[in-house]
């Protein structure tokens, strides 16, 4: 999520750097503003690729580490209740009125 808005504040900086960029000349050979377009659509989408691919690996991860978490918790579950005397049920209070 911290990414996300990161790379949404970046992303106008983004689009004025490639004003600034010499291959943007209409005067330089070579100038096709569909190119320079496709270009800059294809880099806004891969930025955009590694922002999710980013939040789905940190998803992932922290998947993971509850499932772990988990079977650590059910394996300590089941040592305590294999040792001795575990079986039996705390004594019951009974009010004495």
């Amino acid at each position: 999520m911290k990414w996300l808005i990161i790379f949404a504040a970046l992303a106008p900086l983004s689009s004025m750097a490639n004003m600034l960029n010499n291959t943007n000349d209409p005067n330089q050979p070579g100038y096709n503003p569909s190119t320079q377009r496709v270009q800059s659509e294809m880099q806004t989408q891969q930025a955009q690729q590694q922002l999710k691919l980013q939040a789905d690996q940190q998803r992932q991860s922290q998947d993971l580490q509850r499932k772990v978490q988990e079977q650590r918790n059910s394996a300590s579950q089941r040592i305590l209740k294999s040792q001795p005397g575990s079986n039996t049920q705390p004594p019951v209070q009974q009010n004495s009125n």
